[in-house]
């Protein structure tokens, strides 16, 4: 509009009457085009715009000071950044720019705040690639970076990804290969020269999950040995191995007691020679704990055979300051935070009632638990505190907000999260521990041109699936609709699918940009409905886990169509007017409902999705023929003879997480077909979700203007 407006004066500045007319005219006419699409609502605001406000991630918080250290992704430009008390005054301690493009997988500081320890460049694949989205001739390196908070000055570590910090900060260890190595933190000087890892020790198997005893003399670790796994723990001043209470079991995820003279460990059942891979959620554990010094062990807690409910999901072990062993599990049907006093017992549920904790953190005097859930609201996610003894649980934050993974001071006078509403993108927040107002730390402002008063607040709405199932969605509703007008409307379905879209801004990346994006397909005059189908989180463990879905019989396809029928029942939505997009299982979502709808989804846009289950690599190596039968009959690809609808397929060919090949197999089958209206956006060296800003917006824009070019009016 701008841009209009300086023409137009200085067209009019001509001396010529007839020049001054025809140039009205012909900004009239491209006025007219430019806001109004399809007869749809005006167009004031960009896509760019929509998604212009910094996104945050890495969010930590360090054990002896109140200083907090994130990351910001700003249109392409990624850094870290930290604040301190008593003001919070963000800093941006690295500056990069658009043009140096990255993945910043990890961010760590030291206890006392002056070191903020990074990873640039992605996890490497397979054959050891580090994504390389630029097609750089040189390649890219994955390495651990350090920075000086007070002085900025920033160096190179070691090759390698997720360091563990040691209790004095001096250190980190790094996996590499098999063995496990220390790297120093000191600063190298003038030279600049990085550290020489030194390997600790040989032992055999895949030895990694590293972790430091209180004191920094000792290194708890898993060595994986492929039907079984040891805890070992090396000394480092004996130069010595002991294996904790060995077995023929899968032990993992070593934890130190506050004292450091005990090792606490999740144990699983062993492989057997006919064992067949479990997709969905690894065998029960039980909890154990063994001498630092000796290596006898003793069991702490495992539930009884024909205990009811069971205890699923056993994920995520804790030991706390106050010598409380905390672990997270699915029981009666929702995923809760137990605690048992280190000499075993009885688990109390920390985190009572019909919720889904997602995200936890502890005090530094381990008393208190914080965490995330939607206890107050099943649909959202709020900040929440609890004794690590047990007690009632007390909600932090209020209201129409959105608050995950909380990070807590040391002070204990604050706990720092990601805030967001319906309007507010996810921001760097504090709230009070006792509770109270929630203070934005960053970013201090939004940038000044992102449309927050286009943003339109997303209702709820449940549909009902043939099968009786109810299914959360989100409506957008563009505004200005008018009675007896009727809007085109899109489909959209988030990936996972153990994931869950919220009435508001997301706290994921990808799923900010796709909540960002069905705002301006209702900016833009689309009515658009997000569908929290099943097998996704927040609703429990029998809406996570309903049968026969994915690849066992694509259950969750009845909600997707119910959704879209709601769409069509409608009076404001024309139902031959719906289209479906999605990135990964909202690929394969939308690849399926073009395949088996194409009377419902007249145009979709299908993001690296999944075609052919049957073709998923090492999950189906010793499947029976059965399986391989219905899990091709669940896919896109058994019913390409019915897809008619057009179809823009965006992918990057160095997806780590779906085989670019999917994409390939259907597109050539499709053109076999001979009647589908095919567009391709094929992006080299870009992974699952594309890294180059550039090329993301060009892609969320093409799915935008793909989808509107078969909806419009003609």
């Amino acid at each position: 509009m701008v841009k209009m407006v300086g023409l137009m004066f200085s067209l009019q500045g001509g001396e010529n009457m007839n020049l001054k007319k025809l140039s009205l005219v012909l900004i009239c006419a491209v006025l007219i085009v430019g806001c109004v699409k399809g007869g749809m609502a005006t167009e004031t605001a960009s896509l760019e715009q929509f998604l212009s406000a910094p996104f945050p991630t890495h969010l930590v918080a360090a054990k002896n000071a109140d200083q907090i250290a994130w990351t910001f992704l700003k249109q392409g430009e990624l850094n870290v950044w930290t604040a301190a008390a008593p003001d919070f005054t963000p800093v941006n301690l690295t500056g990069f720019s658009r043009n140096e493009v990255f993945e910043i997988p990890t961010v760590r500081i030291t206890d006392d705040g002056s070191l903020v320890i990074y990873v640039r460049g992605g996890n490497p694949n397979a054959k050891g690639w580090v994504t390389n989205p630029t097609s750089d001739p040189d390649g890219v390196e994955q390495a651990v970076w350090v920075i000086d908070v007070a002085t900025k000055k920033t160096w190179k570590v070691a090759l390698g990804n997720n360091p563990v910090l040691s209790p004095d900060g001096k250190w980190i260890l790094l996996v590499k290969g098999n063995s496990i190595y220390k790297v120093s933190l000191e600063d190298p000087g003038s030279e600049n020269k990085p550290a020489v890892p030194q390997q600790l020790f040989k032992a055999q198997g895949q030895n990694g999950s590293p972790q430091w005893s209180p004191d920094g003399r000792k290194i708890a670790f898993v060595s994986q040995r492929e039907d079984h796994n040891f805890i070992g723990v090396y000394d480092l001043e004996k130069h010595s191995i002991t294996w904790m209470a060995p077995g023929v079991d899968r032990d993992s995820n070593p934890r130190w007691s506050f004292d450091g003279k005990n090792v606490i460990f999740f144990r699983r059942p062993g492989a057997q020679f006919d064992e067949f891979p479990r997709f969905f959620e690894m065998p029960d554990a039980g909890i154990w704990t063994a001498d630092a010094e000796t290596g006898q062990g003793r069991e702490i807690w495992r539930q009884a055979p024909d205990e009811e409910p069971k205890y699923h999901s056993i994920r995520e072990l804790y030991v706390s300051a106050n010598d409380r062993v905390l672990f997270t599990a699915e029981h009666d049907n929702w995923y809760h935070v137990f605690s048992l006093p280190f000499s075993g017992g009885t688990p109390v549920d920390l985190t009572p009632g019909q919720c889904f904790v997602e995200t936890v953190d502890l005090s530094l005097d381990g008393k208190t638990l914080y965490f995330s859930c939607n206890l107050a609201d099943i649909h959202g996610r709020h900040i929440w505190k609890v004794p690590t003894t047990g007690g009632k649980p007390v909600q932090l934050t209020k209201g129409a907000t959105l608050g995950t993974y909380p990070a807590a001071l040391s002070s204990g006078s604050h706990v720092a999260f990601l805030h967001a509403t319906a309007k507010q993108p996810a921001s760097v927040a504090t709230v009070p521990a006792g509770g109270g107002e929630t203070t934005i730390i960053a970013p201090k402002a939004l940038p000044e041109d992102f449309p927050i008063d286009d943003l339109v607040e997303p209702q709820l709405v449940i549909v009902k699936a043939p099968d009786g199932l109810e299914i959360p969605c989100q409506l957008f509703l563009p505004k200005g609709i008018k009675p007896g007008e009727k809007r085109p409307a899109v489909v959209y379905t988030h990936g996972g699918p153990v994931r869950q879209m919220l009435l508001g801004w997301h706290y994921m990346g990808f799923y900010s940009d796709a909540y960002g994006i069905n705002q301006y397909f209702a900016h833009t005059g689309y009515i658009v409905l997000s569908i929290n189908y099943r097998s996704g989180i927040g609703y429990g463990r029998s809406f996570r886990n309903c049968q026969n879905c994915g690849f066992r019989g694509a259950a969750e396809y009845q909600d997707v169509v119910a959704g879209a029928k709601y769409l069509q029942s409608r009076p404001d939505v024309d139902p031959e007017r719906i289209g479906k997009w999605g990135l990964s299982y909202g690929g394969v979502l939308t690849a399926t409902g073009l395949a088996r709808n194409s009377d419902i989804f007249k145009v979709g846009v299908d993001m690296a999705g999944v075609h052919d289950w049957s073709q998923m690599g090492r999950r189906f190596a010793k499947a029976p023929e059965e399986m391989l039968k219905v899990a091709r009959e669940a896919s896109a690809v058994a019913d390409v003879h019915t897809w008619t609808s057009p179809v823009l397929f965006i992918h990057g060919d160095d997806d780590r997480n779906v085989d670019f090949a999917q994409t390939t197999d259907l597109v050539q089958k499709l053109r076999e077909k001979g009647d589908v209206h095919i567009e391709l956006l094929v992006y080299p060296d870009e992974p699952h979700v594309l890294l180059v800003y550039e090329r993301r917006m060009e892609a969320y824009n093409a799915t935008f203007d793909f989808i509107h070019k078969f909806l419009q009016k003609k």
